[in-house]
Formats: C-alpha cells, structure tokens, sequence
C-alpha cells in the first residue's frame, strides 16, 4: 500500500529520469476515438512495437484535461501496476495486456459526460526509446422523444409579417441534438419576410442537452391541410439517428373566395304553401356575416339557414347570398333561383247552378290556371265519369240532375289539386217511382208503412189521401239526389185504398196502394206490430208470397170441408145428436170461418164431423 500511495510521485520521477532517452521511439497506435453511451463501459486499446522483450517496457495511462495539462492515471512497469489516486477515474478503471501481441487494454466502467477528453497511452522501452497514442473518449446520451405544440388560436392569412405557427423541443440529449421543421416533407429554412426559424439551447445540470425550435411563417390558404412537424437529429456511438415529433395541422384563417346557397328542402318542385329552407355557406373560415337578398328584401340568416314559410308564387325570383368580412371587407356572393308553383282555384262555366228542362243539352267547362301541366276530370256521387275539361250532357233526364265535381291536379306534385262543382236542375213534372207490387194485404188491426219516391223540378209536393178523401200525415219527408221521399204509417181496420199524390209547377202524378184487410187465422199466438210496405226488395216479395200461400191452403181446405159435408160424411145430416154430451166428452176446439160470398157458420170439430149451428 505504501509503494500505491506514492505511485504518482514515483511516475513522475520515472518521466524525468527517463527524459534524456528520448532519442529513441517506441511506435504505439490508437484509434482516434472510441464511443460510448453515458453509463457503458468503454474499451480504449493501445497497441506497441518494440525491440525489448515485455519486461523492459514501461507502460503509462495518462488524460488530458481541458485545459491542456497531461493527469497520470495509471503505471505499470516489470516490477509494479499503480493506479493514480485522486483522479476522477481511480475506482472505475482497469488495464489488461497481451504479451504475445503487445497489447493494453484500458477498461473504464460507468462513462460519464465529464469521461470525454483524450486518453494518452505512453509506452517507453529499456533500448528502443519511447512512443505514445491519444484516444478520443465520445459519450453519447439519446434524447428523450421530441414534442411540437403549433398556435392554438390558429394563424391569419391576412397578416403582413411572419406569424407563429409552432414550437419543436427535445430534452435531455448529448451532444446537442438538431431540430428541422418539415412541412409536408419539404423542410423549411428562414427565408427573410417569409419564414422564419429561431432555435436555442439549454444545458441542465446533468450536463445534457435541451433545445427548443420556434417557426414563424406567412401562411396560405392552402396551408389548412398541410402537416407540420420536426424532424430531431442525434449522434449515437457509430453514427446518427432521427426522430420525428407527431404530425400536425394548423389552424389557418382566410376570407371566402366564393359562397355556395342552395334549396335544402323540400326535394324537388315547390309548390305554395310549402316550408322552404334555404342554406348558404362560404368556404373561408374567418367570421364573417351572412345575408340574403331578394327583391327589395334583406333577410338574416340563423346557422346560416333562412326559412320562409307557407311561401307563395311571389317568392319566385333569384336569392342573392352575400358573405362579407368584417376585417378585410372582401364581399364575395353566390345566387340561388327559386320556382314556387302554384294552382289557382278551379274556375267552372256555368257557374254553380244550371237548370236544364228535359231532353236539353248542357256544355260545362273546368279550367285552373298553373305553372305546370294539369290532369282534370269529373266526378257524380263519387264516380268519375269523363276525363277532361269540357263536360257535355246530353238529352237531360231527371237522372241528369245532381252536383259535378271537377278535380284539377298536377301530376308532377303530390297533392296539389284543386276543386269545382256545377249543380244541374231538370225541370219537369213529377215522376213517381213505381213498385211492382201496390197491392197488399195486412192483418186486421195492424199498421203498414207505405213510402213515395218523386223526381221532378221543383221539386215536387207530395200528399197522402185515402179512398175516402181523407188525408193522411207523413211520417217523414226529405229531398235528396234522388228526389222527394214521403213515407206514411196506415192502421188497417178494413181493405183501404191509399193514394200518393206528387206535384209541382209543371204537373202531377200519382200512385195507389190497395190494402185487403185479413182476419188471423193460426192458433198460435203471433204478435205483429205493422207491416211496411215502401220500395220493392226482396224481404216484402217473400212476405207477399207467403200470403198467397196462406190463402190459397185457407180455399183448399175450405172446399175440402165443404165437399164432406155435401156427402154427409160429417155430422149425418138426417138425424140430430147430442153435441152437447160429445163435446164434453172429447173436448174439442172451435174454429169459426166465414166465407166472403155466405154468412153460414159452420163448427168443425177435430174428429171432421159437420155440427151445424141450429143444434149447437
């Protein structure tokens, strides 16, 4: 330990001492410089030629400061190996040799920044003289990803001088890294009035390297879609590296060039009465205001929408989009052309009304002025019965008379029609609707229900009277398109004949309803409140049948009856019995009929005898 302490005092004696043999030269080679990441171990190799065999040679580390001085680091010779104490590498370095091939090796652990300075390597033979090497030691330290951070407020194209578009920083790199600005590919250097690139470094106090890069340019429209970045340049053991920072836009404001303004809705052709919405846009992206003009009329606009509703055709025309900006005052403009189109209320000749006396021609037209091409056609109680404007009725009827309607539409908008109607009159007398069937027979004491149908114009009175001049109420009375209805309800006590009387200015007519009055004549219990009689169906056919029937089994059994008797097959007729004691025996029921041409009553008992009235 006492030969170690004194190991630089001794190293420098051996260099005096040997300073008068520096005649003679030792050749000793290096490389110019070894890299190394801080932190790694470095490995600085010294290689030598001499004549002497390896114990005669001397072999010496030194560094040279920054300053110039030579500081001993290590010795070794035959005899010892001293490693200087004090020095900023007396714990961290270590040395091996290879005899066979004259080689050191100088090893030093944990590199640091402050590491890099030249190493000397001194080797001095017994005979041969002496000779030395300088290594450069490189440290390197990878700086940490780059950042870039561009205006958030965004840049103007209307600023006369440069503005800020961005900073680039990298932190923490050795030796100084670069930055470069790209734009889309294209780097960017400082152009006077144009561009502009101011870059600064920091050193921190680890020794590291930040450096920070601010760009300033005039920015173009085209600018908006451009990407910005930088492009970072360091320098590892064996050569150069590069990072890029994230790509980026900028926020770049600019006047409008052009305004666009169109129809949003509806789709497809405007009619009145329609919601339009109009929308306008310019494509630059500094605030600006938006009007529209139409006519004499200014409007302002709501996110850039104008709604006018409920529009009519005098909302046709062109619509003149303007977009003005406020700081430079360009004005710039786009137009729109608006078709609104319209259908006028149908307009029908004659108008409203027509009378007509029978067998009269009418010619009708319907016609509705509109911006497009229409379709009319005419309608009678819900049917179409004619396509086109004009309308012609021949050889009128009472049939004819009733409301046309004409319906003009436009094929070319949904919904857009409009209506007319012409009602038409036939004058004439009144014509009654005849039944098939006017003669009816109703139960005694029951009502019927008889109705009456009359056309005619005016439209006709109707009244009811019977047989015997005496009139009867209607029940109801209405006029309708088929004429004149008048229904009345008839309690039959005996065969009635009822009249339908129809009249107005231009005549009369009638029709008759004969009623036969029937006796019941079933057993059963049968409740019938009235019989209606009115138009012919096919319900009062059927009853009318059943009532044949009933009458004619009535005759046939009648005449059955009579003819027993006539051959004395009931009730003997030459001698009298004691009805009154067979009656209570076999309880039988009576049934009374009377022909309508004898008055003589003839009981029936079940058994089918004959009991003739004088013995009952």
């Amino acid at each position: 330990m006492a030969v170690r302490d004194s190991g630089s005092l001794l190293i420098g004696l051996l260099l005096l001492f040997h300073t008068w043999r520096a005649w003679a030269a030792v050749e000793v080679s290096m490389e110019d410089r070894v890299e190394v990441f801080r932190g790694d171990t470095a490995r600085i190799t010294c290689m030598y030629k001499s004549e002497d065999d390896v114990g005669g040679i001397t072999i010496m580390w030194l560094y040279a400061t920054r300053s110039g001085e030579r500081q001993n680091i290590y010795f070794q010779d035959s005899n010892m190996k001293i490693v200087s104490q004090g020095t900023p590498f007396t714990n961290r370095i270590n040395m091996s040799s290879s005899d066979a091939s004259r080689e050191v090796v100088l090893t030093i652990k944990d590199v640091q920044l402050a590491d890099e300075l030249d190493f000397i390597c001194f080797v001095k033979s017994l005979t041969a003289g002496e000779g030395e090497g300088r290594t450069k030691l490189k440290v390197f330290e990878t700086p940490k990803h780059p950042t870039i951070e561009v205006v958030p407020s965004g840049v103007s194209v209307t600023e006369d001088s440069p503005s800020k578009i961005g900073v680039c920083e990298v932190k923490n790199g050795f030796p100084k890294p670069n930055i470069t600005w790209y734009r889309d590919k294209t780097p960017l250097r400082t152009i006077p009035d144009e561009v502009t690139v101011t870059s600064s470094r920091t050193i921190e106090s680890s020794g590291l390297f930040s450096v920070r890069s601010e760009l300033s340019m005039k920015v173009q429209k085209s600018d908006k879609d451009a990407l910005f970045y930088c492009e970072i340049t360091f320098y590892i053991p064996g050569g150069m590296r590069m990072i890029e920072t994230s790509h980026v836009n900028i926020t770049v404001f600019y006047p409008p060039t052009a305004v666009s303004v169109w129809v949003e809705s509806p789709k497809g052709k405007i009619k009145e009465g329609d919601s339009v919405e109009l929308h306008c846009h310019d494509n630059g992206n500094i605030a600006s205001e938006l009007a529209i003009v139409h006519g004499n009329d200014d409007y302002s606009l709501e996110n850039n929408v104008l709604v006018l509703d409920n529009v009519t055709r005098g909302a046709s025309g062109v619509y003149q989009c303007t977009s003005l900006d406020m700081d430079t005052l360009i004005n710039v403009s786009g137009n729109v052309t608006l078709s609104v189109n319209f259908l006028d209320p149908a307009v029908v000749t004659p108008k409203e009304s027509m009378m007509l006396a029978q067998g009269q021609e009418l010619k009708a037209t319907c016609n509705a002025l509109s911006s497009l091409q229409t379709h009319t056609a005419w309608f009678k109680d819900g049917q179409e019965i004619l396509k086109g404007h004009t309308l012609i009725l021949k050889d009128a009827t009472f049939d004819t008379a009733g409301t046309y309607v004409c319906v003009v539409t436009v094929p070319e908008i949904e919904d857009m029609e409009t209506r007319g109607s012409l009602h038409v009159n036939v004058k004439g007398p009144p014509e009654i609707m005849k039944l098939d069937n006017t003669e009816i027979e109703v139960n005694f004491e029951k009502s019927v229900e008889l109705s009456c149908v009359a056309k005619g114009f005016p439209a006709p009175d109707i009244t009811w009277t019977t047989s015997d001049g005496k009139p009867v109420k209607a029940t109801s009375h209405e006029n309708t398109e088929k004429g004149t209805r008048s229904v009345v309800s008839v309690k039959v006590t005996s065969d009635l004949t009822v009249f339908c009387n129809a009249s107005n200015d231009y005549g009369a007519d009638a029709m008759t309803y004969r009623i036969k009055a029937t006796t019941q004549t079933t057993t059963q219990a049968t409740t019938t409140t009235s019989t209606t009689i009115s138009t012919p169906t096919g319900g009062t056919g059927v009853i009318i049948a059943v009532i044949i029937t009933c009458v004619l089994l009535l005759a046939i059994l009648g005449s059955v009856l009579y003819f027993l008797y006539k051959k004395g097959k009931i009730c003997g007729r030459s001698g009298k019995k004691d009805l009154t004691k067979e009656k209570s025996k076999k309880d039988n029921t009576v049934v009374e009929m009377k022909s309508d041409n004898t008055e003589e009553a003839i009981l029936l008992g079940v058994n089918g005898e004959k009991q003739l009235s004088s013995d009952q």
